[in-house]
């Protein structure tokens, strides 16, 4: 599992929506009334989607209001797997 990298959800929200509908960070960020810098540090990876975002952002694309919620948390546990994996490894169930 070392060479597992998770997939941020800025690099989805970037090339599987802005890219193909021709949004740009500007537009989307004057739709969903934020402001631009946070669309960029989210499409760059530098930035989670806070439940505001993610509620914001499914809105705008016409999808469940978890959509992009379920797919941040889904980051940050595959990043923790990654970052703590050996931790992990050694705790043991309580009985």
């Amino acid at each position: 599992m070392a060479d597992f990298k998770p997939t941020h959800p800025g690099e989805i929200l970037e090339t599987e929506f802005l890219e193909p509908m021709g949004i740009s960070a500007y537009v989307l960020a004057k739709t969903i009334d934020v402001p631009q810098s946070r669309i960029s540090a989210i499409i760059h990876g530098r930035r989670g989607i806070t439940a505001d975002t993610g509620l914001r952002l499914a809105k705008a694309f016409g999808l469940s209001d978890m959509f992009w919620i379920n797919m941040q948390a889904r980051y940050d546990a595959d990043m923790a797997r990654v970052e703590h994996g050996a931790e992990l490894a050694n705790i043991c169930p309580l009985r």
